[in-house]
């Protein structure tokens, strides 16, 4: 009988044991119009969903208050007075501007929120049989220009200087909305996530083996594989691809991207992948990489403490700033 209780005891014990293991609780959906997939690592499995879910709630919360699709939103009626009178909006969504338009002086243009101001003239999806002539796109740029958001703190205000002028968040608000989602999960007690906004991925803490994060950066030629790995350690990884959306004219490959300073796509790199411990600040930066090119791009990610960059050039080159540690083993 004591055999047969110490035996039990020891199974009592490891069932015991592995119910205090992490477990890895994921959530797939459509949140801002993309993919998003939400990752808590915990023992505790109704404290993991209310992570996840607090985070969905967090996600929703941002694309009502950054949407320019919305009617309803601040975003929207700042555009709607563009021209008109300035707009006093939330102090976070006034901060988020504020930041944007300091990366766009950082980068000379490259990244500019006033993009939405673009009519849509490039079209990828492979219709497009000829290029527009100069003066479409000069007309299309005309109303572009980080330099014509005014912004007046003390009143907490935005004017968009020219009539037609619209912001959007398109290459920054998933990056910011997958920060916000992690914050609110750590602060609920997931010690270890992964937030994966279509592409703009930050994780922290380790994974249920206790191993480091490990990114797989997908390979431009072939859909579905991968090219390298990264370990990703209370970071974020961001990519900006082309792979399928890109046009071809005498030879040239020209990106989905369009660097907005001409009005024309850009050429000579098939994706950018940017790793920083800030989502925001990454989706950002990895549509400006791909504006200002390989030589103009990596000096600039070389410039900035804690961001390092991965690039694939169109003839398959891979290049990277000075610090990027890379892992290929799968």
């Amino acid at each position: 009988m004591r055999q047969f209780l110490t035996v039990m005891s020891l199974l009592i014990c490891s069932y015991a044991a592995i119910a205090k293991q992490p477990q890895k609780h994921h959530k797939v959906l459509e949140l801002m119009g993309s993919r998003f997939e939400i990752s808590a690592f915990h023992s505790d499995p109704q404290l993991a969903w209310d992570g996840i879910n607090a985070a969905v709630n967090e996600i929703t919360r941002i694309e009502r208050l950054i949407s320019s699709w919305d009617p309803n939103s601040q975003t929207s009626l700042i555009n709607e007075n563009a021209g008109i009178k300035p707009v006093k909006v939330d102090a976070e969504l006034f901060q988020l501007i504020q930041r944007a338009v300091q990366i766009s002086a950082i980068t000379d243009g490259a990244f500019d929120i006033s993009y939405a101001s673009m009519d849509r003239i490039w079209q990828f999806d492979g219709t497009m049989a000829t290029m527009p002539v100069a003066e479409v796109v000069a007309q299309a740029k005309s109303r572009i220009g980080y330099q014509k958001i005014q912004l007046n703190p003390a009143k907490q205000e935005v004017y968009l200087k020219d009539k037609g002028m619209k912001i959007g968040f398109g290459a920054i608000g998933k990056g910011y909305a997958a920060q916000k989602a992690k914050e609110k999960m750590f602060s609920l007690g997931i010690k270890s996530g992964v937030v994966n906004a279509a592409g703009d991925l930050i994780a922290w803490g380790v994974d249920i083996d206790g191993e480091t994060f490990r990114v797989g950066i997908a390979d431009p030629k072939e859909k579905g594989k991968v090219l390298l790995w990264l370990k990703v350690k209370n970071t974020s990884v961001v990519t900006s691809g082309d792979y399928e959306r890109f046009v071809m004219f005498d030879g040239v490959r020209y990106a989905h991207i369009i660097d907005l300073r001409t009005g024309y796509p850009t050429t000579g790199i098939k994706s950018v992948t940017i790793v920083s411990n800030n989502p925001e600040l990454a989706d950002a930066l990895s549509t400006s990489v791909f504006v200002l090119g390989v030589e103009k791009g990596i000096y600039l990610i070389n410039q900035l403490d804690g961001v390092e960059c991965l690039i694939v050039t169109d003839d398959d080159k891979l290049v990277t700033s000075d610090r990027l540690e890379i892992n290929n083993k799968s």
